[in-house]
């Protein structure tokens, strides 16, 4: 088990790059990280490779009918695992990178493991240059709080380690989150929608951007 700072601010180019490529190389190796995000502290791992995601359910000790979501670094990244509709596009261009899940149709390549055999994936992308960087390495990773299941969520780095301990590779700690609250959770059906959880962005400012002609 490593802890890493990885403050952006406080870090040389050089250190910076050198923590994110060992981070990188943790997730393609199949092990778990816990990383920053502008919301909570996630726990990501390589949602392609299934024994890395059942080791993060028992990490947190997730029930394993509890769909996980995954956090890409752009549209493109989106578009591979995910059937994306016009409200998604107007969620994307209003609100991403930034704290919004849209839960949508998945594609058929995304495993049953990491959605709890629903056609369907919750998919995000962080506001964090951490969280960023290392997805650009290593393509989609799980994106879930860092924290056993039915603690708080981790908003520092403290709080993290003594939930979820060795189970963990290693921790990027980039300071206390921004938000110190999780991303709200929208599903979109169709041309149906509905708010699953109110986080960071209130269901009004949704609202107000599907219904705007």
């Amino acid at each position: 088990m490593k802890i890493a700072k990885c403050d952006r601010a406080e870090l040389s180019d050089r250190e910076f790059n050198s923590v994110i490529r060992e981070a990188a190389a943790e997730i393609v190796a199949g092990n778990l990280i816990v990383y920053p995000t502008e919301t909570v502290y996630g726990i990501g791992a390589d949602i392609f490779n299934e024994v890395a995601v059942k080791n993060l359910y028992i990490a947190k000790n997730r029930p394993f009918d509890m769909a996980l979501s995954v956090a890409v670094s752009d549209r493109k990244m989106m578009e591979k695992i995910a059937v994306l509709n016009d409200n998604a596009d107007k969620l994307i261009e209003a609100f991403l990178p930034g704290p919004l899940t849209i839960i949508i149709e998945k594609k058929p390549d995304v495993p049953d493991l990491v959605t709890s055999m629903s056609k369907k994936v919750g998919i995000r992308i962080p506001d964090h240059p951490v969280a960023m960087e290392i997805i650009k390495k290593t393509g989609p990773i799980v994106a879930t709080s860092a924290n056993v299941h039915s603690h708080p969520d981790a908003t520092d780095i403290s709080s993290a380690v003594k939930d979820l301990g060795a189970s963990v590779s290693m921790y990027l700690d980039a300071g206390p989150s921004e938000l110190k609250r999780p991303s709200t959770i929208v599903w979109l059906m169709n041309r149906d929608v509905e708010v699953i959880r109110q986080g960071a962005i209130t269901i009004e400012e949704i609202e107000a951007v599907l219904n705007a002609d």
